[in-house]
């Protein structure tokens, strides 16, 4: 056992260590590589996630993937998590789950095509808001708001937000207060207004009034335009940040509106620009560490034979005893989108595999451990030592990508780490 831990600041999150359980194979860099006085706290106090879009593991991580620098070249780099699982289908479900620990309603797992204010009926005893509709009230906290009342910082930057100022404005972009969602769909360059591919139900910070009503959202969520000036330094690096692809970027789209091929193709691409210009800032560069995952598995479509349109179906399947909240009938399940009629044998979002990169992980690592988007929460949650855990990331059993609290960290008396014990 690598002995990284000595005069550690135990009131910090250790990372590498931690890493150890819920990997069972070790994945923390070499201690020589990070020898110096200024590494010697295995600690990550940036992060970066970036959310791709409706793509199985076998798919994107298979020896066919139209993914190369996604499943090849980043995988080698750092450490594949072959277990992580979607907690819904279709979209915006997975993203408020990212983000705060809510389950499913009727109205995200549709992709709230009216942005429709959350009608609170009633909380259960495990955090989840009982109710139905699609902008939650000030009262159900967020990420960004634990992060707030910790002092950190945090920044949301979607692109494409306000290309087309009569949809969304550019910073804290919604749609208006219950009234049809007009980024369901990407729009073509028409005049003198360029294309916009963002989608609001990508961006899971403008469905919560305690964000949408702060005088802080204009300046939190924000075009992706501005990320790479914040990157130039530690200080303007915001201590978490969240990056949503247009919907092309995203691989949601195929082909795009702007003649670009999308799906796989364009979400790798995406990768290939943004990826190298985190890893060279001074803040990833430091204690940095980047999610990529996707928000749900890939989804079954033919043409629906009796007219228009198409059938869709999901699996739905979990992992890590994900239930599926008080807002939803019992499964199978089918409800119409548009021209599409999505069936649903179960709850979940099916597996669709995320990686993780950073200064501390080892390379080339593949980690079999299941996990969830609430497995995501609960590690930025620990990660950011916030008080408390969001919904089901406090779900009793939940593992989290560093395997467990920083006060079950269990060490030998000279300084290495033994084991922690999960609750």
């Amino acid at each position: 056992m690598i002995n990284l831990f000595q005069r550690q600041n135990w009131g910090s999150l250790l990372v590498a260590a931690s890493l150890l359980v819920a990997q069972q194979t070790p994945i923390l860099a070499a201690a020589d590589e990070h020898s110096d006085d200024s590494r010697r706290h295995a600690e990550i106090k940036h992060v970066f996630v970036i959310v791709l879009e409706n793509e199985g593991y076998d798919v994107t991580f298979g020896a066919t993937s139209k993914a190369p620098y996604l499943s090849k070249t980043l995988t080698s780099q750092g450490v594949l998590l072959s277990q992580y699982y979607g907690t819904g289908h279709a979209s915006l479900d997975n993203y408020i789950a990212m983000i705060s620990g809510q389950a499913a309603t009727p109205d995200t797992r549709n992709d709230c095509q009216v942005y429709a204010d959350f009608n609170l009926t009633g909380m259960t005893p495990d955090g989840q808001a009982i109710g139905s509709g699609c902008v939650y009230p000030a009262s159900i906290k967020t990420l960004p708001d634990q992060l707030s009342a910790a002092g950190k910082t945090w920044r949301a930057y979607a692109e494409d937000m306000g290309n087309d100022p009569s949809r969304e404005s550019a910073s804290c972009g919604h749609p208006t207060l219950n009234t049809k969602d007009l980024t369901q769909s990407a729009q073509k360059a028409a005049g003198m207004v360029p294309a916009d591919q963002y989608a609001a139900r990508h961006n899971p910070f403008v469905y919560f009034h305690s964000i949408i009503d702060s005088s802080t959202c204009n300046s939190n969520v924000v075009n992706l335009s501005g990320f790479a000036n914040d990157l130039q330094s530690e200080a303007t690096t915001p201590d978490f940040v969240f990056i949503t692809p247009n919907l092309c970027n995203d691989g949601h789209d195929g082909p795009c509106v702007t003649g670009a091929p999308g799906g796989l193709v364009s979400a790798d691409a995406f990768l290939q620009k943004w990826i190298p210009t985190i890893m060279n800032s001074p803040a990833y560069k430091k204690d940095g560490l980047i999610i990529i995952n996707f928000d749900e598995g890939g989804l079954a479509a033919v043409p629906n034979p009796s007219g228009s349109g198409y059938l869709i179906s999901a699996p739905g399947a979990t992992c890590c005893s994900e239930q599926p909240g008080p807002n939803l009938a019992s499964f199978p399940q089918s409800s119409t989108i548009g021209p599409y009629t999505l069936t649903y044998q179960s709850f979940g979002g099916d597996r669709t595999g995320a990686v993780l990169l950073s200064p501390f992980l080892k390379g080339g690592t593949v980690s079999q451990t299941p996990f969830n988007h609430y497995s995501l929460l609960k590690s930025l949650e620990e990660i950011y030592g916030v008080e408390g855990r969001l919904g089901y990331a406090g779900q009793a059993g939940l593992v989290s990508f560093f395997g467990c609290e920083t006060s079950d960290i269990k060490v030998h008396a000279e300084g290495q780490f033994a084991h922690c014990e999960m609750f």
